[in-house]
């Protein structure tokens, strides 16, 4: 019975990073409003992606942006 309340907290931390690894859709200008810019087939090394602007184009940004 103890490890009950164990299982149920891993499993709110796993659907919490499950949900967070999701990228969002939408179009350049989304994108652009982000903060970000749209890069043919992956991002620069030290960029992140923070969405999908097309189905071979990525939204990227700096990881340092705020």
């Amino acid at each position: 019975m103890r490890i009950l309340p164990l299982l149920c907290a891993l499993l709110l931390l796993m659907l919490q990073g499950a949900a967070g690894l999701s990228l969002a859709r939408g179009s350049p200008q989304d994108c652009e409003r982000r903060g970000g810019f749209c890069s043919h087939e992956s991002c620069p090394p030290g960029i992140g992606r923070i969405g999908i602007c097309s189905e071979q184009e990525f939204c990227c940004r700096s990881r340092w942006y705020p």
